[in-house]
């Protein structure tokens, strides 16, 4: 990776922090001249008080960095959140934040701005639904409060509606977990040529200090500050360290995001309103509360998708002209208990009862009848858990993962026979939450090697998770046919998608627990239009 590009990233800002100075008459009027039609955008309720238009700041209020996310081809989401202290909070107070969209990196071509409420009672987080962008184009984008910038982002639209796309690029991923490594591979994620970054959940772990996910082969890098995440506080300051992370911020500043949870956002493996630890329900929904807010006000999500109370409307579509579709999925909100668990066993009879679901009937309503209307090239289910049948045992009966789509065989089954039965264009699944890196075919009948391929499913390593059990998993492809590849390496998988063919990098860090450690691409694979199933390249 290109150093010097990295360090640009990270420093990138324009020179003029004192465009807003306080007490500077000058200041205040190139404020008020900048071009564009302004806007006032505001937080969640009405402030308690009149917003603060000139605050100081004992330190940066940017801290956190700024993002941006879900282009369509008209607008973009812009997303910073304020916290000159960010484990610490601020004074529970509105303040008014200036933003701007500029056609350069300078601004000296300002198209868009307007001001946002960042409220207390959304953490003094902003997100801008901007509009009237022109379609596949490149802008820049700032905040600016008190006498202070933010970094400068970039961000892209997605192409017109119905437009004719040769070529759509982005990286996937999932899992980091702040304690098992450093975050290398959003710096080599940041260090790309790509259209946008889909990152498919596990984004944070909930777990306190020192507590590694199951046994782990590492010792942690660094400490996850405070204990187990129970309160919106807790989940705030788990997201603030986070994004406190230099790559992170530079992967956010470069590129949109297009974001999903699984169940670390909140819980392991929760499902619905049932905690992991049978916790009451009422107090598992406050937390859930808790920790969809938290996810909302760190997102650069969309303000339709803020949440009421444990409730937070996730999935949505996103087009890419006539080249892709993605179907974003949530898997947590609306799916069932597990019907025989979550740990890896033989599925019970309550496996086949066809209303267990991971999807809740509307989502997978919704599912297909857009999968049936979509016109696209390339149609994406952007979802958590692995879709392909994983048996873990030689023998009979079937061994199988119960919390991922293993667990929920009649909600799986219907999916694919539809694909099947309805000749959908070239469906890809996307998946992350395993911690290792997988290429599946997709059949409607995983018992039978001869069934056709109905689709591909391409598995993202974890960005830093561990699983101890990677060295062992790639026995299993002894006794699975359908998985064409397994890696256990930390990383991302690269996606170029063209009207003929869909390639896959899977690239690896070399060792997540020694800082800035080399990225390579540990193997690649095509995917043919027209021709389900892949190849290695």
């Amino acid at each position: 990776m290109d150093r010097a590009r990295f360090e640009h990233l990270l420093t990138r800002r324009a020179s003029r922090r004192q465009v807003l100075g306080v007490g500077s008459a000058a200041a205040l009027a190139a404020v008020v001249s900048l071009p564009g039609r302004p806007s006032r955008v505001l937080g969640q309720g009405t402030p308690a008080a009149s917003p603060v238009a000139s605050p100081t700041f004992g330190a940066n209020p940017f801290a956190l960095g700024v993002a941006s996310g879900d282009p369509l081809p008209n607008g973009v989401v812009l997303w910073t959140r304020l916290a000159p202290s960010p484990l610490g909070g601020m004074d529970p107070v509105p303040y008014d934040v200036r933003w701007e969209v500029a056609r350069d990196e300078a601004f000296a071509e300002v198209v868009q701005t307007g001001v946002a409420v960042a409220a207390p009672t959304l953490g003094h987080s902003v997100h801008v639904d901007v509009t009237g962008l022109d379609p596949a184009s490149v802008y820049h984008y700032r905040f600016l409060v008190g006498g202070e910038e933010s970094p400068v982002g970039r961000t892209r639209t997605a192409p017109a509606a119905g437009a004719a796309v040769d070529r759509l690029r982005f990286a996937l991923a999932s899992c980091s977990h702040w304690e098992h490594g450093y975050f290398t591979a959003y710096r080599d994620i940041a260090a790309q040529d790509l259209d946008l970054v889909l990152h498919v959940g596990d984004y944070l772990y909930e777990y306190p200090a020192g507590e590694q996910f199951r046994p782990s082969r590492y010792d942690p890098v660094r400490e996850h500050a405070g204990g187990e995440n129970r309160t919106l506080a807790d989940y705030r300051n788990r997201h603030a360290q986070y994004k406190s992370d230099p790559d992170l911020q530079a992967a956010h500043a470069e590129f949109a995001w297009v974001t999903a949870w699984d169940d670390h956002e909140t819980e392991n493996n929760y499902a619905a309103a049932i905690s992991e630890d049978s916790e009451p329900t009422d107090a598992f929904l406050a937390r859930r509360a808790a920790a969809y807010q938290a996810y909302y006000e760190h997102m650069p999500l969309r303000p339709s998708s803020m949440p009421i109370g444990p409730a937070l409307q996730l999935y949505r579509r996103l087009t890419f002209g006539t080249l892709a579709e993605f179907s974003v999925l949530d898997g947590r909100q609306y799916r069932t208990d597990q019907p025989c668990g979550d740990g890896v066993g033989v599925r019970c009879p309550a496996a086949l009862d066809p209303n267990a679901t991971m999807t809740g009937p509307d989502q997978e309503r919704w599912l297909l009848q857009g999968l049936d209307a979509s016109a696209a090239i390339w149609n994406v289910l952007a979802q958590q858990t692995m879709m392909a049948q994983l048996d873990t045992d030689p023998g009979a009966p079937v061994e199988v993962p119960l919390d991922q789509w293993d667990g929920y065989p009649a909600a799986r089954n219907r999916i694919l026979a539809h694909l099947a039965s309805r000749g959908i264009a070239n469906p890809v699944v996307l998946t992350g939450d395993i911690h290792s890196a997988w290429v599946n075919d997709l059949k409607t009948d995983f018992a039978d090697p001869d069934s056709a391929v109905v689709a591909t499913e391409l598995v993202c390593s974890s960005v830093t998770a561990d699983n101890p059990f990677a060295p062992a998993l790639g026995l299993l492809r002894g006794f699975n046919p359908h998985i064409r590849f397994y890696d256990g390496t930390h990383g991302y998988t690269f996606c170029e998608l063209t009207p003929d063919a869909w390639r896959a990098d899977f690239r690896g860090v070399t060792d997540v627990t020694v800082e800035g450690a080399p990225v390579e691409t540990v193997a690649s694979f095509v995917i043919e239009a027209g021709s389900p199933g892949a190849r290695e390249a």
